[in-house]
């Protein structure tokens, strides 16, 4: 029985070459480790003066003459901050378009072509598949662009090593948790639970998040690490980075320890921060989940004192693992080496378990040409056998053609020569008309682009006008059939001025109107050149059993006003629109006014107007005490205009005329409006997403809850 394969981990980090070797014997179940090594760099590669190009190449000199590789496995990692991540799901589907559908949402979840990257997606959770739909599925969708995958393979491509394997980090501390805490392998079946694991793996620069079930992954980048400890050393007592490092990594043998913790006790709080800010983002979004224990890894997570602040400030049980359970092989197990830097090789580990076929994750981001080439190299003996059949056949159809061929036919011949002549002429008849028509189809480009040269962008004003759109309330599939619980805005006007400084027109309002602009948009005021947006309108919408948002002004304020000051808006089925980015802000009402309005719902309705201006009041009060009379027809017609839409009605367009019968007429609230915001376009090579989008933060939808 040929013996089974053995597979190399392989974690080039910050500080230094991280690798182990692990072989799966199928007869006894039994993970065992055979070898290892830890390379130590000379300087950590984010140091001002160390030259990465330099040092791993150097490193991976010394692995590959201490260590063969022929005949292995190789698996290596990629950092968690460089590529995408995102856990999508999904309706029931049948389980054959899996792929499909999976392919579409990539395609709306990664912001590159996917020419461009490198992705991959696995099915989680233990979701059951009846009738061959697949049941509750969700999908892990990862990414990372092709030049830095490529990128993170030059090392071993220039040491000439094959690599198997390329996984994210965090999705190999999955592989450990899954198969060394939850004994979860890839043949486990079961439900998931409700005892989640944390795992933070600390590095130079950043700690990774990671939490599951063992059948789920949540996966988070929290950008502190063993760095910033180190820099506030460097800071607070006046020490080379070198010096710093050292004091950091013996703080309980320096002269004097409560100076170095007083040092860092800033960096533990931000720390502890940004941890209970990810694990509360994550526990409203799985209100099921229960933490049962958080597993502290990497060099990084040896700093003293860091264990036991964190289980003072987080309240769950802090472990940093001494051993690895499912794990044996003496010889590497009892190294001094090993048990002294265990805490590094969690990420080689779970890159072996991988390779091996143990864990659940299948994933790989190793490029598909390679993997293709590699794949022809193994069949190539078949290939050549099946070329060879091919050209004998060829060669034969080739022979019978040539002895058919070889008789002259001169009619048949003639005949298919002239039709060559005539044929030709048409072409050159029709290729001389085309190249007519592309001179002067440039030449009146070129006319048309002197026309329209610095005036209006077209594609940045239907933005706005889209963004616009996407901001107003929708109903869902069946509006409600009472036309006052309808979550619907109906916009009368939508003017833009230019001004030359935007400033001129904040500096105006007064403090109730800047009150209901965002904190950020309060502190700062808008200047320069820019568009001053105005919005008329008016809604219907009244709900008595929603004093708080459902009435008069205040619908305005939770839904209109609200959507206009969020960073993003995502309207059901169609791309997230970023507001913020693209050159909204300042967002108020001007005007408020409305009254009740005796309306025939069949099309007619007497006309009155009446408008009043904000007051200098407290604006945040249930707008039914206005108590102006109704506005006019003309708007409450555009209300009506788009019946089961959201979108902008524009009143006097469309429809047969109705007549009136005034005994049919029905009360309705009716609100009037004016919003003015400030517009100043921004170029899409100059935009930077908010923090959201790298998050995996959904932005806000427009429909009504």
């Amino acid at each position: 029985m040929a013996e089974a394969k053995a597979a190399w981990g392989i974690d080039i980090g910050q500080a230094g070459l991280k690798a182990i070797k692990v072989r799966h014997l199928e007869s006894t179940g039994q993970i065992v480790a055979e070898a290892f090594d830890y390379i130590p760099f000379p300087k950590i590669l984010s140091q001002p003066d160390a030259i990465p190009e330099e040092i791993v190449p150097q490193a991976m000199e010394t692995f590959l003459a201490r260590n063969d590789l022929k005949g292995d496995l190789v698996s290596i990692s990629v950092p968690g901050q460089s590529a995408l991540a995102r856990f999508i799901q999904l309706p029931p589907v049948e389980a054959g378009k899996l792929h499909e559908i999976v392919k579409y949402e990539a395609r709306q979840q990664i912001p590159f072509p996917l020419e461009e990257v490198i992705w991959d997606y696995q099915p989680l959770g233990a979701g059951a598949e009846e009738g061959g739909f697949l049941l509750d599925a969700e999908v892990g969708l990862f990414a990372m662009k092709r030049d830095q995958v490529y990128q993170q393979m030059r090392p071993y491509v220039n040491a000439k090593v094959e690599i198997e394997l390329i996984q994210i980090a965090p999705l190999a501390l999955y592989n450990v948790v899954s198969v060394d805490e939850m004994k979860i392998r890839k043949e486990s079946e079961g439900e998931d639970s409700e005892d989640h694991y944390i795992v933070m793996d600390m590095g130079c620069d950043n700690t990774t998040l990671m939490v599951t079930n063992g059948y789920n992954v949540w996966i988070r980048n929290v950008p502190i690490g063993g760095n910033h400890f180190t820099r506030a050393l460097t800071k607070d007592m006046k020490l080379s980075f070198a010096k710093a490092e050292h004091l950091k990594c013996n703080a309980t043998k320096s002269p004097d320890p409560r100076a170095v913790f007083q040092a860092l006790r800033p960096v533990f709080n931000d720390y502890v921060s940004e941890i209970q800010r990810s694990i509360g983002y994550f526990s409203s979004v799985n209100r099921s989940a229960k933490i049962v224990k958080v597993i502290g890894v990497g060099n990084g997570f040896k700093l003293a004192g860091l264990q036991k602040f964190l289980q003072q400030n987080l309240q769950y049980e802090v472990e940093r693992p001494e051993t690895f359970n499912e794990l044996s092989g003496d010889a590497v197990l009892n190294s001094p080496m090993f048990a002294e830097n265990i805490l590094s090789f969690v990420v080689p580990y779970g890159l072996a378990l991988q390779a091996l076929g143990i864990s659940r994750i299948q994933t790989t981001l190793l490029p598909p040409e390679i993997a293709t080439a590699r794949m022809v190299k193994k069949k190539k003996p078949w290939v050549v056998a099946t070329a060879a059949s091919m050209l004998l056949g060829f060669s034969l159809a080739t022979a019978g053609n040539a002895f058919s061929y070889g008789r002259v036919h001169t009619d048949e011949f003639k005949t298919a020569e002239d039709q060559a002549k005539t044929f030709g002429t048409k072409v050159t008849g029709l290729k001389s008309d085309y190249d007519s028509q592309v001179g002067n189809y440039t030449a009146t480009g070129e006319k048309l682009g002197e026309l329209i040269k610095a005036r209006r962008d077209v594609r940045s004003w239907t933005e706005l006008y889209n963004a616009v759109l996407d901001c107003l309330p929708r109903d869902g599939d069946v509006p409600p059939e009472n036309v006052e619980l309808r979550n619907r805005i109906s916009l009368t006007s939508f003017t833009t001025d230019k001004v030359a400084d935007v400033a001129t027109w904040y500096e105006k309002l007064d403090s109730q109107k800047k009150e209901l602009m965002t904190e950020d948009d309060k502190k700062n005021g808008p200047s320069g050149e820019g568009y001053l947006v105005t919005l008329t309108g008016q809604h219907w919408h009244h709900d008595t059993n929603d004093l708080v948002s459902g009435q008069g002004l205040d619908y305005v304020v939770a839904t209109l006003l609200k959507n206009l000051k969020r960073p993003a808006i995502q309207r059901p089925g169609y791309p997230a629109r970023h507001v913020r980015v693209m050159g909204i802000s300042h967002p108020t009402i001007i005007e408020i006014g409305g009254g009740l309005e005796k309306v025939d719902l069949g099309g007619n309705r007497p006309s009155a107007n009446s408008s009043r201006v904000l007051p200098s009041g407290n604006i945040n009060q249930p707008s039914a005490g206005l108590g102006s009379p109704a506005l006019g027809a003309a708007g409450a017609e555009a209300a009506f205009a788009g019946e089961g839409s959201g979108g902008i009605a524009v009143p006097g367009v469309g429809g047969p005329t109705r007549t009136s019968n005034p005994r049919n007429l029905t009360e309705l609230h009716r609100t009037d409006f004016t919003i003015q915001f400030v517009w100043k376009p921004t170029p899409l090579e100059e935009r930077e997403l908010p923090e959201a989008d790298a998050t995996g933060e959904e932005p806000a939808n427009t429909n009504s809850e």
